[in-house]
């Protein structure tokens, strides 16, 4: 069994607690929880024959009062960066954590999160900001985790990427 830590990451209230429950329990809730300081959940999985736990970290989101805690980073396999996509400033505080978590731990395989999607006509974040992060080589998922849509496929896209590096 091959076990492996992923990091969620991005501002405060993107849907990282969401992504995750709708991820490991198949469940949303409108009800909102504040995380402090880190949940962690697990879920097996078996991708491409390789049965594969996945420890997952939700970590408080950031805001201009609060700073993610590197060293709950440290001994990640891979990390999503959540952005909500009514929130244009979300997006630069992804991009901000972006570049700490590499200082920090190197480069490993993330991808970045527009969750929200069901929301998209409410959007910010408009296509170019999003063609400009695929343009960079950074791999970019839609998802909403109300609704389940892209939440899988995301979750199973960041384990293979872990599993080839």
């Amino acid at each position: 069994m091959i076990q492996k830590k992923i990091c969620m990451l991005g501002a405060f209230a993107v849907g990282k607690t969401s992504l995750v429950s709708r991820f490991v329990k198949s469940i949303f809730s409108e009800k909102y929880l504040t995380t402090v300081g880190v949940k962690i959940e697990k879920k097996m999985l078996t991708v491409e024959g390789q049965d594969v736990t996945l420890m997952l970290w939700d970590l408080a989101g950031e805001d201009e009062f609060l700073q993610v805690r590197m060293s709950y980073v440290r001994g990640s396999s891979g990390y999503f960066l959540v952005v909500d996509g009514t929130r244009r400033n979300t997006l630069d505080t992804m991009t901000s954590l972006q570049q700490r978590v590499e200082e920090t731990i190197g480069q490993v395989p993330f991808i970045v999160l527009f969750n929200k999607a069901d929301l998209r006509k409410q959007w910010e974040v408009d296509d170019a900001a999003i063609n400009e992060l695929t343009q960079r080589g950074w791999p970019v998922c839609l998802t909403s985790a109300r609704t389940g849509a892209g939440v899988e496929d995301a979750f199973l896209a960041l384990t293979k990427r872990m599993l080839e590096s």
